[in-house]
């Protein structure tokens, strides 16, 4: 299985309780598919640097994943077909890091 990382910034008229519930089916869409969820942070609702879809705001989630490139594909187009999903990005790499991210970073310092 391949090593991948995403992030996905959903609406920002989504409540707490439904992102993490967005959260949850990222995971069962994997699971079913055979990949699974090896980390996961919620970045907050950001400012977006222009306006998507009208939203000046949106939830960030990030996620490390495990899984067979036929998974991320089907997850990529439920995402694309998920309307309150504005923008996600999946990137294959060679390994996780172990740090934080820089924004998991930033948050604990302050």
């Amino acid at each position: 299985m391949a090593l991948y990382e995403q992030v996905c910034i959903a609406r920002q008229e989504l409540s707490n309780t439904q992102v993490e519930r967005l959260s949850e089916d990222i995971e069962g869409i994997l699971s079913d598919k055979g990949g699974s969820v090896l980390y996961k942070e919620y970045w907050g609702a950001r400012k977006l640097a222009y306006a998507i879809k009208k939203n000046r705001r949106g939830h960030y989630l990030f996620f490390r994943l495990d899984s067979p490139p036929e998974a991320v594909i089907e997850l990529e187009r439920r995402l694309r077909l998920n309307e309150d999903i504005l923008r996600y990005l999946t990137t294959k790499v060679d390994k996780h890091s172990e740090e934080p991210t820089p924004i998991l970073a930033s948050k604990q310092v302050n």
